[in-house]
């Protein structure tokens, strides 16, 4: 069970559990839940943290989808399943950055820097689309959004 973070060292332990990826649903939970007293010092280490972690799990979420494509071998559904995937990923990891601790002015800017970094992949992804001459994967990219969440 993890406990409702209050403090910067309990905080620091659910942000770990988020970058390990160890039990998504209830870390998400307690975080939206969590309070921390917002002042300088303690804010700015929060935020760092909190970003390192996010930054870490896109990476992690972008090297799985790259991993899964590679493996799919032009499969529809393991194609469809691995955009599904970061898809998933991508919302999971803009509620995290949309939690209550958070500043308004804060959360807005790192939930749409998680939007940015989906519309960036999903841009790159129906670029690399267009190589495909049967305009399958154009297809697949286009209605399997990543982006769409």
């Amino acid at each position: 069970m993890i406990s409702v973070p209050s403090t910067y060292s309990e905080w620091i332990k659910v942000i770990t559990l988020l970058k390990e990826k160890k039990d998504d649903e209830n870390v998400l939970k307690v975080m939206q839940q969590g309070t921390i007293e917002w002042q300088t010092g303690v804010a700015e280490r929060f935020a760092k943290k909190l970003i390192e972690a996010v930054n870490y799990r896109m990476n992690l979420a972008s090297d799985r989808f790259q991993k899964n494509l590679m493996n799919a071998r032009g499969q529809e559904s393991a194609i469809v399943n691995a955009l599904l995937g970061l898809r998933k990923e991508m919302m999971f990891l803009s509620q995290v950055v949309n939690i209550p601790v958070l500043p308004e002015k804060e959360r807005q800017h790192y939930v749409q820097l998680v939007i940015s970094q989906a519309n960036s992949m999903q841009s790159s992804l129906e670029d690399s689309a267009k190589t495909d001459r049967t305009g399958k994967l154009a297809s697949i990219v286009r209605n399997h959004k990543v982006n769409s969440f």
